[in-house]
């Protein structure tokens, strides 16, 4: 099973393509970060404003905990478009090339071939989201410095103290890792009906602005399904910056104000990696390889 992992990662890593999402992921943090660091202390005044004038505000409000939330906030709703370019020319881009057929006729399951490719889809999934981290967090902390992180919200403020901050941000990479991951594996089973990467990403990209759109509608008619849908679950990493507080209104450290929410949204999550590639495996066992 490793070999064949391997050898889709080579594939997958030998098409120039692939270092698009990379570039793409540098470049916008990059200008994220020059943007701050030029005009930062503007932006931060303004949205501090209201709290300024009744609470006396030390420390480094803009770090480099506070901008990767903004960073994160601002390219998790598009990172989905980077996944499903390679996980949607998984099984796509064989039968474009004609290859599919050879695939199939070699003395390996389709399960153990189909579980091979997805698996490297989801490594090329991680790789992406590690290599967000590094920018997005390290080197915002690199430039801006780490202390604690303030984030402002429609009718609170948080304030989250340094030493606490961390491990929240890897809890939220994982979870954002588990998001990705069931966008993935969504492109990874359209990729099995098409015989060209455009169809599967176009479709992907498709049914999440449409779920997106139904998690807005105020509707009696979608409320039913809203909890059942994945993308109403993607953005669940927030809940690990929302902290408890005492009766004194003091920040208990290490605490997560609705776990059991966040671990739901995980456990949905988790179950539509698993649907989506049961199905995937399940119908390719049973496709008519013709390309």
């Amino acid at each position: 099973m490793w070999k064949l992992v391997q050898i889709e990662l080579f594939k997958i890593f030998h098409k120039p393509r692939t270092y698009i999402a990379f570039a793409a992921i540098a470049a916008i943090v990059g200008l994220i970060q020059l943007g701050f660091y030029v005009d930062g202390e503007t932006y931060i005044k303004f949205g501090m404003q209201t709290l300024s004038d009744s609470f006396n505000v030390e420390g480094k409000i803009l770090n480099g905990y506070l901008l990767a939330y903004i960073i994160l906030q601002t390219l998790l709703i598009h990172v989905p478009l980077l996944i499903a370019l390679v996980a949607g020319d998984m099984i796509s881009g064989e039968a474009n090339m004609g290859t599919l057929r050879l695939l199939v006729s070699k003395p390996v399951s389709r399960t153990k071939l189909i579980i091979s490719k997805f698996l490297a889809s989801a490594v090329y999934t991680l790789a992406l989201l590690i290599w967000m981290a590094v920018w997005a967090l390290f080197l915002s902390m690199l430039i801006f410095g780490a202390d604690d992180m303030i984030i402002m919200k429609s009718e609170v403020v948080t304030q989250i103290l340094q030493s606490d901050t961390l491990w929240r941000y890897v809890a939220a990479f994982g979870f954002a890792a588990l998001a990705m991951l069931t966008v993935a594996s969504l492109a990874f089973f359209l990729s099995i009906f098409a015989e060209n990467s455009i169809g599967p990403i176009m479709a992907c990209m498709s049914i999440i602005i449409v779920f997106t759109i139904l998690n807005t509608l105020n509707l009696p008619i979608f409320n039913a399904v809203k909890p059942y849908l994945f993308t109403s679950h993607m953005l669940g990493w927030k809940g690990f910056f929302d902290v408890q507080v005492n009766s004194n209104n003091e920040q208990i450290v290490g605490s997560v104000e609705n776990l059991p929410a966040v671990l739901r949204s995980a456990g949905i999550l988790a179950a539509h990696i698993v649907i989506f590639l049961g199905a995937s495996v399940y119908i390719f066992n049973r496709k008519d390889i013709l390309s």
